[in-house]
């Protein structure tokens, strides 16, 4: 019997939950789902793309000397996260209107239109707006 899952959160290093909380949502437009104190310094915040994303960011405090180097490092260069967008022109221009840092201009792929960007961390993401698949 097949059983409903899904990708829920993922989990997401930062030096300050403040400092994120602010970058996602003024830089990337992001929504704040949720704050809740833990206790220990410890907070439970989420965050998404929007309020009817699915797949959600946890944002996790880095404690200790490995996680704090982990943070701006989480896929080891690589790009880490693809956020996905209907309308990649408006995206791009207003993420670059809030100073988010591209490493380099829009292009078009067989999968879509991209460009890298970096986070607040030095993370790199893409912004990506897929191509219909052929009928």
């Amino acid at each position: 019997m097949p059983t409903a899952r899904r990708l829920g959160a993922i989990s997401y290093l930062v030096r300050d939950y403040d400092e994120a909380i602010a970058w996602f949502t003024a830089s990337l437009g992001f929504t704040l789902i949720e704050d809740t104190a833990l206790g220990n310094d410890k907070r439970w915040v989420v965050i998404a793309a929007s309020a009817a994303s699915e797949t959600t960011l946890l944002l996790a405090r880095a404690s200790g000397a490995v996680q704090q180097a982990a943070v701006g490092q989480q896929a080891g260069g690589r790009v880490f996260l693809f956020l996905e967008t209907d309308d990649f022109a408006r995206d791009h221009a207003r993420m670059r209107e809030r100073g988010v840092v591209f490493r380099e201009v829009p292009r078009e792929e067989a999968y879509g239109t991209v460009a890298v960007f970096l986070d607040l961390y030095g993370n790199p993401w893409d912004l990506l707006q897929r191509r219909a698949p052929p009928p």
